[in-house]
């Protein structure tokens, strides 16, 4: 063999071991994870946005897609919203009327990510007892409402035939005590929350469903904003893809689901009032196309309805409050 040729092959020989020890020396660094902060618009509890992201991240499903999560609460007063406007948060929970009234007045630019709630969270309760059946029922009656008489009180009304002229409205506040205790007769509620409390208290309710009678509404959704959805859409895609996979996991195991809300809310949390809630907006969430589904006509519905009962300041335009395109 040629000695020029032997001498190749040996020199090809070290730099292909040279290769391979620097190779196994250096390996390719692993990318940090991408930080984002993810604020729920109300306490610790179990309304199934909060649970998706609490099991996302206590199941590892946010590690597996690279992010690092913080999850925080809001104290209250809209601070989600401006938090999540001001960049310091970019991924919240708005319920659908209030992010259609906030891009009418003052033009904020949130933005539905996915639709949770395919049914509105707000219901209308009265004491069993007192026999009534529809809203009809309801001239000549007390009904409560919390803060501002809503749109859907009135569309509830028209679609049942009462007239609303022979209701008296009263701003009632948060308590449902006030409907046990005879102070009105019909009472404004969440459905997930205060009907369990009613009737631990002893009391049998009939409820009254807006979207029961036809009346569009729609709950709660992941939220961010037009710039971060810009910038971030595939953050946003590994979000929501470990977010949803969180309600499913939810769906087919509430017991540990519950479990996880407790870490969350606290020892001084009723589990069973969890677990109530749980299971009650994982039926309103239910739904053909998968969880976070939306579709334009369901927000236009409900965009029609809120201005027909002067619920928002101006048209808005409703393509623009909502974007499909981040779903797994």
């Amino acid at each position: 063999m040629n000695r020029f040729f032997r001498l190749g092959l040996a020199l090809g020989f070290l730099f292909l071991v040279a290769c391979g020890s620097m190779n196994l020396s250096t390996p390719t660094p692993t990318p940090e994870p991408f930080a984002l902060t993810f604020m729920a618009g109300y306490k610790p509890q179990a309304n199934l946005p909060f649970v998706g992201a609490y099991v996302a991240q206590e199941k590892g499903y946010f590690a597996q897609e690279g992010l690092r999560v913080t999850i925080e609460h809001s104290a209250g007063q809209g601070e989600h919203v401006q938090l999540l406007t001001a960049g310091k948060v970019q991924v919240t929970t708005m319920d659908a009327a209030t992010i259609l009234q906030r891009r009418a007045e003052p033009g904020l630019p949130v933005v539905s990510i996915a639709l949770i709630g395919q049914r509105g969270q707000q219901a209308y309760a009265a004491l069993a007892e007192r026999g009534m059946k529809t809203p009809k029922d309801w001239e000549g009656k007390t009904v409560g409402y919390k803060g501002t008489p809503p749109p859907d009180l009135f569309a509830l009304l028209s679609a049942a035939g009462a007239d609303p002229e022979k209701v008296t409205l009263i701003n009632v506040g948060f308590d449902p005590r006030v409907l046990t205790e005879g102070k009105v007769d019909v009472y404004p509620l969440f459905k997930s929350n205060e009907p369990y409390l009613i009737r631990k208290w002893g009391y049998e309710i009939t409820l009254w469903d807006a979207a029961d009678y036809g009346v569009p509404t729609l709950g709660l959704a992941y939220v961010s904003s037009e710039d971060f959805i810009a910038a971030q859409p595939d953050v946003l895609r590994r979000f929501l893809r470990a977010a949803l996979r969180g309600i499913e996991y939810a769906s087919q195991n509430v017991d540990e689901a519950v479990q996880i809300v407790l870490k969350y809310s606290g020892p001084e949390s009723d589990p069973e009032h969890m677990r109530y809630m749980l299971e009650s907006e994982l039926k309103d969430a239910d739904t053909a196309e998968g969880y976070g589904a939306q579709r334009l006509e369901q927000w236009q519905a409900l965009a029609d309805m809120l201005l027909r009962y002067q619920a928002l300041p101006r048209a808005v335009e409703v393509s623009q409050a909502f974007t499909s395109e981040l779903l797994p």
